[in-house]
């Protein structure tokens, strides 16, 4: 082992003096450093620890250098900087040929989600967005919200709370509210995208999945992890074969389906078949089966986890600040005199519901769906700012930190406040991409960011509506995140569930 640790701190002294011959600069002068940067070592040890100690590191960076862009560095990785102004943001989101994910990301997420759409560059890049442009439509919102989110809704959350819910003769049981969650917008995306009934979070698909983004996430904090994989990626590459084997088995599902549809279609003499799920989109895209199995695993797990995340900490910001919770109560009421069980698509605008929807934003902005951004620069170039940046150099923007940003939130950037997302008058007021990153901007703007919102506002009613809910804490102070590349809660969220009367009237008729 000795001659590994030589041979490793020697390849890190050669490859740091490699570096600091050609750094990121600010007109020829170098960029600050972290006050805690170590020498030979940089930030790495700041990498290795736990995600939620990172993101306040993250924001402790953030207000020491007041927006300015500073430099990182960890031993064997290209040389790297911190980004926070919007105007840098924007240049970065904007200019897609010029900063990409790059070799960086790529490498260590290239396992897990191969060609599809996160990784994609280029045509292969466009052709998916071209599909799930045309999935994300407004007919799609239309058929989610009056047809499959009531029936999963029944039949999947109401279901789970009514067996844990308390009556007068049933003492309270509780019931991981983070699961359920899982479980509603797992079983919505198969439906949906894939046709593919009765999906769920404990499926072995989905139980690969978490596995491998936790597993790829810690690759981004290990330099080493292609050797260390060696000795322990077992666990990881199994994961990953199950994944992939889940994709091509919708690909080949959804071929056999149009076929039969199509040979039916010509024998009864009718006009050819109309295929509007998001897979049909990607195969009429795409010809190699194994790149559209990738495409479909990006897309399944980016509208699983983010949305079911998403409602999860925004549950858990409400049932800490019971204030907020009461003034839903009152939009609701306003909104819906005549109750709330047959929502549309034209009841969930920002108009009828701005509070509620500020509140899904303020969790947003707290709890972003991806807190950590990478990127990399394909050729030199200079930020905004007068940062100068050369090929290969990592660009990172931490998302958690952003949010709490006095500068762009004002003074109580880091408390749960819904009432910043309205105006005087109290209507919704949205903020650029470039101030509130979390669906991404530019070409790259998230394609389902109306699909959550909808998805989101329609669960906050029912649930709020209808249910007392109450946080098991167990000690717990804080919630934190799981190691993963979206935003788990660690350990998920416990809570005691209970009927309102108005609901439970409603169920009864």
């Amino acid at each position: 082992m000795l001659w590994l640790l030589l041979s490793v701190l020697s390849s890190a002294v050669a490859l740091y003096v490699l570096n600091s011959a050609h750094t990121p600069s600010n007109n020829g002068r170098p960029l600050p450093h972290p006050s805690d940067t170590l020498p030979l070592l940089g930030n790495a040890i700041r990498f290795l620890q736990p995600r939620h100690q990172l993101f306040t590191w993250f924001l402790t960076q953030q207000r020491q250098f007041s927006g300015q862009t500073y430099a990182i560095s960890v031993p064997s990785l290209p040389p790297g900087v911190v980004i926070s102004s919007p105007e840098n943001l924007e240049f970065v989101l904007r200019n897609e040929s010029l900063v990409t994910k790059g070799d960086f990301f790529r490498t260590r997420a290239w396992d897990l989600f191969g060609h599809g759409i996160i990784n994609a560059t280029g045509p292969l890049w466009k052709a998916q967005r071209k599909a799930g442009l045309r999935f994300f439509s407004g007919e799609t919102l239309d058929v989610m919200v009056e047809e499959v989110l009531p029936e999963f809704w029944t039949d999947i959350v109401e279901k789970r709370l009514d067996e844990a819910s308390a009556t007068d003769y049933k003492e309270w049981t509780t019931v991981d509210l983070q699961h359920v969650f899982h479980d509603l917008t797992t079983a919505i995306m198969g439906q949906m995208a894939y046709d593919i009934p009765a999906l769920n979070s404990s499926h072995p698909f989905s139980r690969a999945f978490d596995f491998a983004s936790g597993w790829t996430a810690t690759r981004f904090q290990n330099p080493l992890y292609t050797f260390t994989e060696l000795f322990n990626g077992g666990k990881f590459r199994k994961a990953v074969a199950e994944v992939k084997h889940f994709g091509l088995q919708i690909v080949a599902r959804a071929k056999r389906r149009r076929g039969n549809r199509a040979f039916e279609s010509l024998v009864e003499g009718n006009d050819a078949p109309q295929f509007n799920t998001l897979i049909d989109s990607l195969i009429e895209a795409i010809d190699n089966p194994t790149i559209v199995a990738d495409s479909a695993m990006n897309f399944l797990s980016a509208g699983r986890d983010t949305t079911a995340e998403s409602l999860t900490w925004t549950t858990y910001a409400l049932l800490r600040h019971q204030p907020v919770l009461w003034r839903l109560r009152q939009e609701i009421t306003t909104a819906f005199p005549i109750g709330t069980q047959n929502l549309t698509l034209a009841s969930l605008q920002p108009s009828t519901i701005p509070y509620i929807l500020a509140t899904f934003y303020e969790s947003l902005r707290l709890y972003p769906p991806v807190p950590l951004e990478i990127q990399q620069c394909e050729a030199d170039c200079t930020l905004p700012d007068g940062t100068f940046l050369p090929k290969s150099s990592v660009i990172v923007f931490c998302i958690w930190a952003l949010n709490r940003s006095v500068d762009l939130w004002v003074e109580d950037a880091e408390q749960f406040r819904p009432e910043r997302w309205l105006d005087d008058d109290g209507k919704f007021a949205g903020r650029s991409a470039w101030d509130f990153p979390v669906f991404n901007g530019g070409p790259r703007a998230c394609l389902g960011r109306k699909m959550a919102e909808v998805l989101g506002c329609w669960v906050l009613v029912r649930l709020v509506e209808d249910w007392d809910v109450e946080e098991v804490r167990d000690g717990h102070g804080d919630r934190v995140s799981a190691i993963s590349l979206t935003l788990p809660m660690k350990g998920g969220l416990p809570v005691r569930v209970r009927r309102r009367a108005t609901a439970a009237t409603a169920a009864e008729m």
